[in-house]
């Protein structure tokens, strides 16, 4: 399985069969995160978890303080993709880690970015 990053008209795959998204939320500014398995039915969430509470980000139903985080795990349906766009209110985007590394994505306002499931031959062509 691949993990594929379309952004700025280029995609990207990366050979990953998880991976973590997180970010800092634009109004509460706290760090929010997120897990995900790359499966053949899409992207799986696994943990979740947010640095606080406030406006618009209130932990999941069973969520529990672990080391100062409101952990829980969500619905576990599959997703086909992962739409992010770029607020420019928190001073950054998304931060993406898989076993070989991070990368950042959608930093700039305006920015599009989609993280899916690439091709079943591994490419970042359509997934069929």
């Amino acid at each position: 399985m691949s993990l594929c990053i379309a952004a700025a008209g280029k995609t990207v795959a990366i050979a990953a069969t998880t991976f973590t998204l997180s970010w800092t939320h634009s109004i509460e500014k706290v760090e929010w995160r997120e897990s995900y398995a790359v499966t053949e039915h899409g992207l799986v969430p696994g943990e979740a978890a947010v640095k606080g509470s406030g406006a618009g980000m209130e932990p999941g139903a069973g969520a529990v303080l672990r080391d100062g985080w409101w952990v829980w795990n969500p619905p576990a349906k599959p997703l086909p993709r992962l739409v992010l766009a770029a607020s420019g209110a928190t001073g950054a985007g998304w931060r993406l880690c898989h076993p070989g590394g991070c990368v950042e994505l959608g930093a700039t306002s305006g920015d599009e970015t989609v993280v899916r499931r690439c091709a079943e031959d591994g490419s970042a062509g359509p997934v069929r």
